[in-house]
């Protein structure tokens, strides 16, 4: 057994290790989120066995489309559509169910539809609930930021920062807790309503509505949840399984490395996966870094390449680029590669994936952001706060465009030249293997 190859000697005297078992593959946002994740995801889904989401909530939004299809993932990964695939929600995700299943609704009665997945979808009992008073207060929160201070953070309003808050807290309620004892998770759930209360007179809930929704969906869920750690031990020292992690935001969005507080309130890096999850880092193999042609960003907060001009808006209406869970129109800009870089540092990306280059077609000079001044000094670094990183002036260097259409290209050799340079050039300046995969705004 491997306990007992672990506990013999090797030649050295000392016990080997145990076996490391499966690897996984993880794929994550390398700016501020929308880059493509979700269709990178669905590629290499379609050779999976299973794909996991580690973070994060239905504050995430990823645009898969299949034979035509649009579908629209929220909390389930994307991968979900391979029918072969089985589906992980790990404990660091946070789960607001009735969006759940609204979501699965959704993508069951659009085309051929998505089918069987209640037999795939398995998630973690350690995975916290997102209440319906906690997208209240989330909505709140943003309001009295605006009143306060002027701006709000611009959050989805999906109760991702209070029940995240809650978690930390210590008062949050868990998928176990749902499952267990009903009338004790009744309780815990009216005590916590009533400190959302005293903190917010104007805050409105029907607390016994809400409770008799939950039992129902304990009922739907109670088939989907395991032990969220021995799954995940299972599937990485069974039979050889390619599994996939799907991260949701983004490097820049990360509650420790993101701008701050302009940010998500989970780990959206790659320390995430393993927390997210329950597993070792010696597991995580490729790491895959999805970068966007150019930038993009939802939201308020600093965004030194922004393009508040005539270059924004072709990137914005060329690339559709409108947020999936929001509907908002998303800020656009030239490639930042200070900002890239330092997602590299923090994730170790064994791989860049760069979509959109189709985007790019139109232009005669592409700029890429290269450094950073602040009061006319380099700074070595991304800076931390918010106030300097408004400051900061970009240095560019400008690469010639190659103004022809690549939407038939089908490998890098099909693109032009000066398509396939300006992939190079990011590739030569991350120091990073790079791919620029026909992930386009319409496919």
């Amino acid at each position: 057994s491997e306990i007992e190859s672990a506990a013999t000697p090797n030649d050295t005297g000392r016990p080997p290790r145990p076996s490391v078992g499966n690897q996984v593959t993880v794929v994550l946002g390398a700016q501020w989120g929308d880059e493509g994740k979700g269709k990178v995801v669905d590629l290499l889904a379609q050779d999976a066995d299973m794909v996991c989401r580690c973070q994060g909530g239905n504050n995430a939004g990823h645009t898969v489309v299949v034979d035509s299809v649009e579908y629209d993932f929220h909390l389930l990964p994307s991968g979900i559509i391979n029918p072969k695939v089985t589906a992980f929600i790990g404990n660091g995700v946070v789960i607001h169910l009735p969006g759940l299943f609204e979501e699965a609704a959704k993508n069951e009665s659009k085309g051929n539809g998505l089918k069987g997945w209640e037999q795939r979808l398995i998630i973690s009992d350690r995975a916290h609930i997102v209440f319906d008073f906690h997208q209240a207060v989330d909505g709140i929160q943003e309001q009295q930021r605006r009143e306060q201070a002027g701006k709000n953070l611009g959050t989805t309003k999906k109760g991702i920062g209070p029940v995240y808050s809650a978690k930390a807290a210590r008062s949050g309620l868990r998928i176990c807790d749902l499952l267990s004892d009903f009338s004790q998770f009744s309780e815990r759930y009216k005590v916590l309503a009533k400190q959302y209360k005293s903190m917010y007179p104007t805050l409105e809930m029907d607390v016994d509505g809400e409770l008799a929704k939950l039992k129902t969906f304990a009922e739907k869920i109670e088939p989907m949840v395991r032990d969220g750690v021995h799954f995940m031990y299972e599937a990485l020292h069974g039979p050889p399984k390619k599994i996939l992690v799907e991260g949701a935001n983004a490097a820049l969005l990360d509650i420790d490395f993101g701008t701050y507080p302009f940010v998500t309130s989970s780990n959206c890096t790659v320390g995430g996966v393993c927390t997210g999850l329950g597993m070792p880092p010696q597991n995580v193999g490729a790491v895959y870094g999805v970068v966007k042609a150019y930038t993009t960003r939802v939201g308020i907060g600093a965004f030194p390449t922004e393009q508040s001009n005539d270059v924004g808006e072709l990137l914005q209406t060329r690339g559709k680029e409108v947020g999936v869970t929001t509907g908002r129109k998303r800020r656009c800009g030239w490639l930042d590669l200070v900002l890239i870089k330092y997602a590299h540092m923090i994730n170790g990306f064994t791989a860049i994936a760069l979509t959109k280059l189709d985007i790019l077609d139109v232009f005669s000079e592409i700029k890429v952001g290269m450094s950073y001044k602040v009061d006319n000094q380099m700074i070595p670094h991304f800076p931390a706060n918010q106030e300097v990183l408004h400051r900061v002036e970009v240095q560019y260097e400008t690469l010639p465009g190659w103004k022809c259409d690549t939407s038939a290209a089908r490998s890098f050799e099909d693109l032009p030249e000066n398509a396939q340079n300006y992939v190079r050039f990011i590739e030569e300046q991350l120091g990073v293997p790079g791919e620029a995969p026909h992930l386009s705004h319409s496919c």
